[in-house]
């Protein structure tokens, strides 16, 4: 049974293309994306990887450390890795593993057999400063990824790991948010001083609070 959402993110030792990591160790107290690609050398995911490097200052911002995993050996990601900076106007500098034995491709449930016996289908795993799955995402080989869909879901985690709220369908950064069930009506101006509207008992909203 693959991971499921709350469930501990395994530790790996990996070579990368930034040197051999201790992936618990790399990734302390931050927040994680660990994302794999079927093969190197692949169209889809050289425009994904150069879409991740030029997004390097949202994700810093956000304290979010990113990896991505193939099951191509080290030589062959360097080399992949020059094509993706030369296409895409970027510099790779984030860690790109080589899991020719797919040991985490494996750990981390990558390899659908009715997509592939040998390579990874295209997962993104979001993962908490304290190691737990935060949000599995699974994409078929012929759809990049939306990395500002990424983006906008660590906006989310990150507001509701800190504050009584949920974000509601399309929401994004700054604009209004859910009070959960949890809390009573009556609660909410303590909690929650910029204001709300209740438009039903169960249905609340609040400006973003940590803005």
């Amino acid at each position: 049974m693959g991971l499921r959402l709350g469930d501990t993110a395994p530790n790996f030792k990996a070579v990368t293309t930034i040197g051999e990591i201790d992936f618990y160790d790399y990734t302390e107290g931050s927040w994680v994306v660990l994302f794999s690609h079927p093969a190197d050398y692949t169209p889809v995911c050289t425009t994904e990887l150069g879409r991740t490097a030029q997004l390097k200052s949202e994700f810093e911002k956000r304290n979010v450390k990113v990896l991505a995993v193939s099951v191509d050996p080290i030589d062959s990601h360097h080399g992949w890795v020059n094509d993706i900076n030369e296409t895409q106007n970027c510099e790779v500098d984030f860690p790109l593993i080589a899991d020719p034995d797919r040991h985490v491709s494996e750990l981390y449930d990558m390899i659908h057999p009715n997509a592939s016996a040998t390579a990874t289908v295209r997962s993104v795993f979001v993962i908490g400063p304290d190691r737990k799955i935060k949000l599995t995402l699974t994409y078929p080989a012929s759809t990049g990824r939306n990395f500002n869909e990424i983006l906008r879901v660590i906006d989310s985690l990150q507001l509701t790991a800190d504050y009584s709220v949920a974000t509601p369908a399309d929401w994004n950064h700054g604009e209004d948010v859910i009070v959960v069930p949890a809390i009573q009506t009556e609660d909410i101006p303590a909690k929650f001083p910029k204001g709300h509207k209740v438009i039903k008992p169960y249905l609340r909203t609040t400006p973003q609070p940590n803005i």
